[in-house]
């Protein structure tokens, strides 16, 4: 995007092209264009419609304020969702932080989110763009905070009660997964994580990448893991933590409430089949559900958790065993069609298969719905016939 064209945008010209561009907004494309050309040069009529495709875009992510904000599309795509970012502000309030410095703030997400919660906010970013539409937002949702254009690695981050920072994890090739082609690079991290300060990461990182007391956070959303959190200093509690946000609320589970495979170990089959969400298995914690609902492993190696009493946790997805069915495909789609199944759920972990592809091949037929979980049990493949609770 063009920072010329965006600051122009903001003046009380662009403010009312943008109106214009936002009701005219899903008419024919052409028509629209002609319509704001009349209106403006070509390139500020671009930066307009390009915000009001990526305001659409972010209302999923952002809720509500979104239609109200401003964004690049590689900004949107960096920006933590609302929620998550909510439940971050409130955990560093929880410590009684009072002011913050956000160490590649891009398009202001997390900004936004520190600000509402009360806490002095600072951004900084390389890239003046980013630094301009932070503060755009910042103003846009009557929010204090100030925003500038600053290298992350040079700041002296020490007159702030906790510092963020998000990474970038692209390269000119496209999303990175190794550390070193982060910006700021890993070395940077470590040296912030050695203070009180809180870094979001992808969800794979790897476990053994994590420093020694600090804290791995991983939250998901409505069953999405989004991501996983780096918390250092006095904000580090725990060694693990899964932070499930859904309809109920947020509810927490830490390496303190897993007893360890040893003690929960793999068990038969019973009547209720539990599947932990994504960001409990990230964590390393499927045996702490599986203490929590008085059940045991379907396999050492498979993220399924059976027990014979049934319990709604936030941790995971339950169901009822109603049968196993024979794994192999012949078999399986006889025993399906014998059972009137025309529309089918496949769930799988641990084995070979891609749902999309064998209910194609199954080709079933019939009235009823069924849910099956491919997976494997003590080591064998098998097919379960669920009902989910």
């Amino acid at each position: 995007m063009d920072l010329d064209a965006f600051r122009w945008l903001l003046t009380d010209d662009g403010q009312t092209l943008l109106a214009t561009a936002t009701g005219l907004a899903g008419g024919d494309e052409l028509a629209v264009q002609a319509a704001l050309r009349r209106q403006a040069a070509p390139e500020h009529v671009a930066a307009a419609l390009t915000q009001v495709g990526l305001r659409r875009r972010a209302e999923p992510k952002l809720g509500p304020s979104a239609a109200r904000m401003y964004f690049t599309p590689d900004g949107l795509e960096q920006a933590t969702r609302l929620t998550v970012a909510r439940h971050r502000a409130g955990r560093l309030t929880a410590f009684g932080t009072r002011t913050y410095i956000d160490l590649g703030c891009g398009i202001g997400g997390d900004l936004v989110a520190a600000a509402e919660a009360g806490i002095t906010c600072v951004g900084i970013d390389l890239d003046p763009v980013r630094v301009a539409v932070a503060e755009a937002n910042l103003a846009a949702l009557g929010l204090p905070g100030a925003v500038s254009v600053a290298d992350a690695t040079r700041v002296d981050t020490s007159p702030f009660d906790v510092a963020f920072a998000d990474p970038a994890r692209r390269t000119g090739a496209g999303r990175t997964f190794r550390v070193e082609d982060w910006t700021p690079p890993w070395t940077f991290v470590e040296t912030l994580l050695a203070r009180d300060a809180c870094v979001k990461v992808a969800p794979g990182i790897p476990h053994a990448l994590v420093p020694d007391g600090v804290e791995a956070e991983w939250v998901s959303d409505h069953g999405d893991v989004k991501e996983a959190a780096l918390w250092s200093g006095r904000l580090a509690t725990v060694a693990r933590r899964a932070t499930v946000i859904g309809d109920g609320g947020l509810a927490t589970i830490t390496d303190e409430d897993d007893p360890g495979a040893a003690s929960v170990g793999v068990r038969a089959v019973g009547e209720f089949l539990y599947e932990p969400d994504g960001a409990v298995v990230r964590a390393g914690l499927v045996t702490a559900v599986a203490a929590g609902v008085d059940g045991g492993l379907v396999d050492e190696h498979i993220a399924y958790v059976t027990s014979d009493s049934s319990f709604r946790t936030p941790f995971a997805r339950g169901y009822r065993v109603l049968e196993e069915l024979p794994y192999r495909e012949k078999q399986l789609r006889a025993a399906l069609r014998e059972r009137g199944v025309g529309r089918l759920t496949i769930k799988k972990r641990g084995v070979d298969v891609v749902p999309e592809q064998l209910r194609k091949r199954l080709a079933l037929e019939g009235d009823n719905e069924a849910t099956i979980v491919m997976t494997r049990v003590d080591g064998n493949g098998t097919a379960l016939l669920v009902q989910p609770l």
